[in-house]
């Protein structure tokens, strides 16, 4: 009855207006995760042209997770005193010029504090676009948009490995940062179009004050999400951030047949999001994430110690298949379980301290590999990642159809 009650009120919401909605969370995270992901592309180049070790654009990358919770919190909190449309177009114009500021980077510091001064911008998007598109959405369609929201991370990913593969050869590493300025604007008209959530209207909070005492009356929640998202960081960036180098380094796989090879594991990832995002309408948020978690442990040996290219290529696809389909629930799973007042501070900002304390990932990875090789340096990370990520999730909560709009009666009737 709750969920019929929230699809009513989601259908007081034009279709045009809907879509504008839905498609600027879609687009803004896909372009987020492709200027992320360039960098992932450019270590060798990177730290060739900038004179510096290997280890220090991987910092980088690190530095650029590290900041994203300030970004949450900043973009979070506007959005849920001021309404989601505004916040989210001022992101996206915040990162698309650090984006370009990145490009014309003339040394390894200021191309690391660039570095650090994009992450305020990606780790700003998250909350404020999910809930802009969960909350634009009948109930029903929660868990596929979902799955089509967070599938703008891998798709990013695999644009960024199209862009190595096309860009990088022809203009240049300076170029690759570039390339995301025109779809920046793009979406920022998409999101102007919007209409604001009606959801947020009913619950907003008139205070930054009043905000934040919600965020500490929902502490414990929090704290057990921040456990979550971090181990959920480990699960995703230990296997996409580091893996071109590891197949490049360990497996002495060329550049442009790594570039195709990422290229396919990421439409892997994007049929994860979708497919179990909307498959957790059906089985529900955990049972789908365990699952997907099940997945990526059976298919490690492939992925890490596969012997030929076909071996590591089935591993990597299906690895990803897992990872991204855990994480195509998230967005989904995270929206009803925060508070109706705080629905883009709340996840976002749990979203980014995840983020944030997951971010030594790579360079603990990094570290491991001196000691024990590549293949086990991955293998005891993800594998204990796994194992504590399907306790977390059994013993955990979950509020699958939560109502975010209620309708009144005289709205009902309108």
């Amino acid at each position: 009855m709750l969920t019929e009650v929230n699809d009513q009120g989601s259908r007081g919401l034009p279709q045009k207006g809907r879509g504008y909605a839905v498609s600027a969370g879609i687009l803004g995270w896909t372009l987020d995760a492709f200027d992320f992901f360039v960098v992932v592309f450019l270590v060798d180049v990177l730290a060739a042209h900038f004179q510096v070790g290997k280890s220090s654009i991987v910092l980088s990358i690190g530095a650029t997770l590290a900041m994203r919770p300030v970004g949450a919190l900043l973009f979070g909190t506007l959005a849920d005193r001021y309404g989601r449309r505004k916040p989210l177009m001022a992101v996206v114009a915040y990162f698309s010029l650090i984006e370009v500021l990145s490009g014309l980077a003339p040394s390894y510091p200021i191309f690391l504090v660039l570095r650090l001064l994009y992450g305020i911008g990606m780790g700003g998007f998250w909350g404020v676009g999910a809930s802009l598109t969960l909350e634009s959405a009948p109930s029903r369609w929660r868990g596929l948009l979902s799955g089509l929201l967070q599938g703008g991370y891998p798709l990013g990913y695999l644009l960024a490995a199209v862009a190595a593969r096309l860009i990088l050869p022809a203009w240049g590493w300076r170029a690759m940062f570039w390339a995301g300025l025109v779809p920046g604007i793009i979406t920022m008209l998409v999101a102007y179009k919007s209409p604001e959530s009606r959801a947020w209207k009913q619950h907003q909070v008139k205070s930054v004050r009043g905000i934040l005492r919600v965020v500490w009356d929902h502490r414990k929640s929090f704290a057990y999400l921040v456990l979550m998202l971090t181990l959920m960081i480990c699960l995703s960036h230990g296997t996409q951030d580091l893996y071109p180098d590891f197949l490049k380094t360990a497996h002495h796989i060329s550049p442009n047949v790594v570039a195709y090879l990422a290229m396919f594991y990421n439409v892997g990832a994007l049929l994860g999001t979708v497919s179990v995002g909307h498959t957790s309408e059906k089985l529900g948020r955990r049972k789908s994430i365990i699952l997907s978690l099940s997945l990526c442990a059976l298919v490690i040996p492939l992925w890490a110690f596969g012997h030929s290219l076909m071996v590591l290529a089935i591993g990597a696809f299906l690895m990803q298949v897992g990872v991204q389909g855990a994480w195509g629930v998230m967005p989904a799973h995270l929206n009803e379980l925060s508070p109706d007042a705080v629905r883009s501070l709340f996840p976002g900002f749990v979203y980014q301290l995840g983020v944030l304390f997951g971010s030594p990932t790579n360079s603990i990875e990094y570290a491991l590999r001196d000691r024990v090789g590549y293949q086990w340096a991955l293998t005891v990370f993800e594998g204990c990642t796994i194992v504590a990520l399907m306790l977390v999730f059994a013993l955990g909560p979950e509020r699958k159809g939560r109502v975010f709009f209620r309708e009144s009666g005289s709205e009902a009737l309108s």
